[in-house]
């Protein structure tokens, strides 16, 4: 009985094709509500069926932009299927990234902790 032998890594190759490939299509999607998105990062369960997309949005209102993304998931996974040579395209589940958000919050906080010291000094 031979057993397959797991492909190391695949999961994230696959994971920046994804990313990779789904970065040139949103530039075709023309829904205004998608806004300037940067994808930052796609995770693949272990069987491939979901994949969640991780975005930021430089211009653009976060919550419409994910709606968005998440109604033309079925048009940008039929495209990603054309690209992709894998036997399994995952359903894509767009989520807004606060990450890039929550880092100015507190580089401005950071920032005014050291103006405030400067002048107390």
């Amino acid at each position: 009985m031979r057993h397959k032998k797991a492909i190391p890594n695949r999961s994230f190759r696959v994971a920046d094709q994804i990313q990779r490939d789904l970065a040139e299509l949103l530039r075709e999607l023309k829904d205004p509500r998608v806004g300037m998105v940067t994808l930052s990062g796609v995770d693949v369960t272990p069987d491939y069926a979901h994949a969640r997309v991780r975005f930021s949005v430089l211009v653009g209102d976060p919550v419409e932009c994910e709606t968005a993304l998440n109604e033309a998931a079925g048009w940008l996974r039929n495209a990603l299927f054309k690209r992709l040579s894998i036997h399994t395209v995952p359903t894509l589940h767009f989520q807004f990234d606060r990450t890039t958000e929550r880092a100015a919050d507190l580089n401005a906080l950071i920032a005014r902790a050291v103006a405030s010291r400067a002048k107390d000094d």
